[in-house]
């Protein structure tokens, strides 16, 4: 039996940095991870936000970081685009491009470097409550099978969490809210501008969108994410349907392709419970808009290891206790999850001439600083419907 404090199972970002905030607050740390390689394979577009960086004590490294972002273009069904720098419009989950084979490694050298110990190749095949309220985790890795038993288990398993399911945590996502996403890394792109991010929206990824996430040089993330139940065919054949109709990808080959679930329902209903917690997309830490779970994840991850310690000094682990993880992060991200949630939600009930409709009113009008509210103000004056669904919330 191998004992510690904390297990966290999962490292990516989210569960690398639940382990670095644990560890760096003196406690005893174990992160098992399935796969041989961390970070791979890749399974999000590799955008993050800037801001991320301060909130997390985490200085940029261009080892990790292959581009770095000046704006947007988003594109409507009907080929209007609009053109936003980084000075005017404020979006969450873009400002660098990552390398996440390098970053994901990066974070869990970080957390073993605070003291965490990693264990790759190691699976958690299933975990028992003892009577205390810790549990004790069956794994196996490499052939060999063995128990950790710890008094708080992080999951950061991913969507559809085992760990959650296991310690009969509501973690439920509902189908219609999880996108099923498909992407390509190409080389020989040719984009407009390499500095850019550019949003394709309508029936080119129902209940989603296409992106191209420039890396560098010639070579871009091009994926898409769709809502199965709204679309007709499969993820990947809207993606291929999208890069041979794309003019930045007409010519480019793949050299990868990733898929993968994201949820985007907002927070699960149950985050924690007696001795554990959820981080990252297991606890559905995404922003419903974007998509984006790196930023978001390694936030709960934070909170996560800070509360992990205070619960573990203090000699409670109960549920009652590791209510506060739940609290700082609704403190720090509910309410724009709330607002991102209602958008979404929103945005599926547009066709294509909608937001066609949308993207034209954009094209008369001029901004120095967009705003949220900004931007609502030209949806409602472009479909006066929508001030029943989003003027209540940001007006």
């Amino acid at each position: 039996m191998i004992e510690t404090d904390v297990l966290v199972i999962g490292a990516g970002p989210a569960g690398s940095s639940a382990a670095r905030f644990a560890a760096k607050g003196g406690v005893d740390v174990i992160v098992i991870d399935k796969k041989s390689e961390i970070g791979f394979p890749k399974r999000c577009a590799e955008g993050v936000s800037k801001k991320i960086f301060e909130k997390l004590d985490l200085e940029m490294d261009p080892h990790w970081v292959t581009n770095e972002i000046s704006g947007v273009r988003f594109v409507a069904p009907d080929g209007t685009d609009i053109w936003l720098s980084e000075d005017q419009i404020d979006l969450p989950d873009a400002g660098y491009v990552l390398e996440r084979k390098v970053f994901d490694k990066h974070m869990a050298a970080v957390a073993a470097r605070e003291g965490a110990e990693i264990r790759i190749k190691t699976q958690a095949k299933g975990l028992k409550r003892e009577k205390d309220g810790t549990f004790t985790v069956t794994c196996e890795s490499m052939g060999k099978t063995f128990d950790i038993h710890a008094k708080i288990i992080i999951g950061a398993d991913g969507p559809e969490s085992h760990v959650a399911k296991w310690a009969g945590l509501n973690a439920y996502i509902k189908p219609q809210h999880m996108v099923a996403g498909v992407q390509y890394e190409m080389c020989n792109a040719k984009m407009k501008r390499n500095d850019y991010l550019e949003f394709y929206f309508g029936s080119v990824a129902p209940g989603g969108y296409f992106w191209l996430f420039p890396k560098g040089g010639d070579v871009v993330n091009a994926g898409l994410g769709i809502i199965t139940n709204m679309a007709e065919k499969s993820a990947y054949e809207y993606l291929v349907d999208a890069v041979d109709n794309c003019y930045a990808t007409q010519e480019a080959q793949a050299v990868e392709l990733n898929a993968g679930g994201d949820p985007v329902g907002g927070l699960v209903k149950e985050m924690y419970g007696d001795n554990i917690m959820l981080v990252g997309d297991a606890a559905s830490q995404v922003n419903p808009l974007t998509g984006g779970g790196i930023t978001n994840g390694m936030l709960g991850g934070r909170f996560a290891g800070e509360v992990a310690v205070e619960a573990i000094k203090s000699g409670d682990c109960s549920k009652n206790f590791l209510k506060k993880y739940e609290k700082l992060y609704l403190d720090e991200m509910g309410a724009e999850m709330q607002k991102y949630t209602k958008v979404t939600e929103y945005l599926w009930t547009l066709d294509d001439d909608d937001i066609n409709k949308i993207a034209h009113k954009f094209k008369e009008m001029e901004f120095e600083k967009l705003t949220t509210t900004d931007i609502v103000k030209v949806v409602i004056k472009a479909d006066p419907k929508s001030l029943l669904k989003l003027g209540r919330i940001f007006l």
